[in-house]
Order: C-alpha cells, then sequence, then structure tokens
C-alpha cells in the first residue's frame, strides 16, 4: 500500500497525482512528435480540472506555465507560449517603501499639518483669519478624540502656533467652540434603559402576589355578590 508520506512531493497540489504522473510520463516519450501530443491532451485535462481559470486572463498561457513548472523544466515539447524558466519564478517582488512622516502631534494626524502648511500661504485678511478658526476647532475636535475628559483652549492654541512656527494665531480665542459641541453623547446600557423603565412603571405595578394583574374592564374576572 502506498502512502502519500512515502510519495514524491507534489510541485502543485491543486492538479492532484495523476496530473503529476501524467507529466513525469509525458517526460519519458522519447518521440517528440508524440510527447507534443500527450503534452496537448494532459494541458485538455488539467483544464477540465480547474474550470475557474477560464476566467483568468491568457488561461492557456497559465496552463503551460504550469505543466512546465510541475515538470520542474524537464518537459521539452513545443508550446504555443514562450517556455518559462526558472529564474522567471526565482525573482523576488520589488521592495514596497512605506512613508515614514515624522508626525509631531499624532492625534491631529499628518492631515492637519498639511492643512495648517496651506493656511500659512494665504495672504493676511479675512479669509485666512477664518481658515485658522476652522483649523483651531478642527484640532479641538482631534484632540478630544483621543482625550476625551477634557481640554485647555489655551493648549490648541499653544500648539497651533508651534505648528504653524507662530504664523497662525487666532485673533479672538472665543471662537474655539464648546467642548460639548464636540464630545458625543454616550450611548444609555441596556442596564440604563432597564432602570429607566422601572422608575417609570413603579406606580403601576400591582402590589399583589404572583405577578397576575387583574383587569377589571373585563366581564370574565368581575365578581359577583
Amino acid at each position: 500500500m502506498e502512502y502519500n508520506t512515502s510519495l514524491p512531493k507534489m510541485i502543485i497540489p491543486e492538479y492532484g497525482r495523476n496530473i503529476q504522473k501524467m507529466i513525469d510520463f509525458a517526460i519519458t516519450v522519447a518521440d517528440r512528435e508524440e510527447r507534443n501530443k500527450v503534452a496537448r491532451a494532459i494541458i485538455d485535462v488539467m483544464g477540465q480540472l480547474n474550470p475557474h481559470l477560464r476566467d483568468v486572463t491568457d488561461f492557456k498561457h497559465k496552463l503551460w506555465d504550469h505543466l512546465f513548472i510541475i515538470s520542474e523544466f524537464n518537459l521539452d515539447v513545443d508550446s504555443p507560449y514562450p517556455k518559462p524558466t526558472p529564474e522567471t519564478f526565482q525573482t523576488k517582488p520589488d521592495r514596497v517603501l512605506y512613508p515614514s512622516n515624522d508626525i509631531r502631534y499624532k492625534h491631529y494626524g499628518k492631515t492637519v499639518e498639511r492643512i495648517i502648511a496651506k493656511a500659512k500661504e494665504y495672504p493676511d485678511g479675512e479669509e485666512k483669519a477664518a481658515l485658522t478658526e476652522q483649523i483651531a476647532n478642527m484640532m479641538k475636535r482631534s484632540y478630544l478624540t483621543w482625550n476625551r475628559d477634557s481640554v485647555n483652549d489655551e493648549v490648541i492654541l499653544k500648539q497651533l502656533e508651534e505648528l504653524s512656527n507662530g504664523e497662525l494665531t487666532l485673533a479672538d480665542p472665543s471662537a474655539l467652540r464648546s467642548t460639548q459641541t464636540f464630545v458625543p453623547r454616550t450611548p444609555s446600557t441596556n442596564r440604563d434603559r432597564d432602570k429607566k423603565k422601572q422608575n417609570t412603571s413603579g406606580g403601576k405595578q400591582n402590589s399583589g402576589g404572583g405577578g397576575f394583574r387583574h383587569n377589571n374592564n373585563n366581564p370574565k374576572f368581575k365578581r359577583k355578590f
């Protein structure tokens, strides 16, 4: 009895061991014309085993590449496509370079710094003052997102001045909106809702035992005296 652990390792397991045996047999065929016929027959079987590849671009090209890969590039046949080489599949991908931005205040992010840099280019006037006010309020929102307890307006104004190298200052500190405007209301938990229901319906509960409430309007429950 043959066990998979004692058999050679399959190059592409998705095609199964029978395909690999067929390709190993094709390598041993001496006549080139006959070997080409065997290779084309194997390609047809490989396509039937993987019908999902038919939606892939260059479906046949992919099958022929897999044929040579499974044969470990030892199969010498006439392919309608350029025969791949082992070096083709050993090329390492290019290294992906990730941006390494040095953000001074992480809770503001890089976007706020870019907006500040753009605002510095505006000439002095009402438009620059209005933009500075919007930036300050945006910074306050970002600050409260990561520090929900409280925020000091002086901290926001100081950090705005630092990020803009002193070029952006808020003339009227009262332009910063209230903290309550930014802090979202915490959704009530199930326990709070249950407690609210108990408080509102406490006076309507029946004081009798057993939890059964009589409906005096129903004639079935009217007592006869």
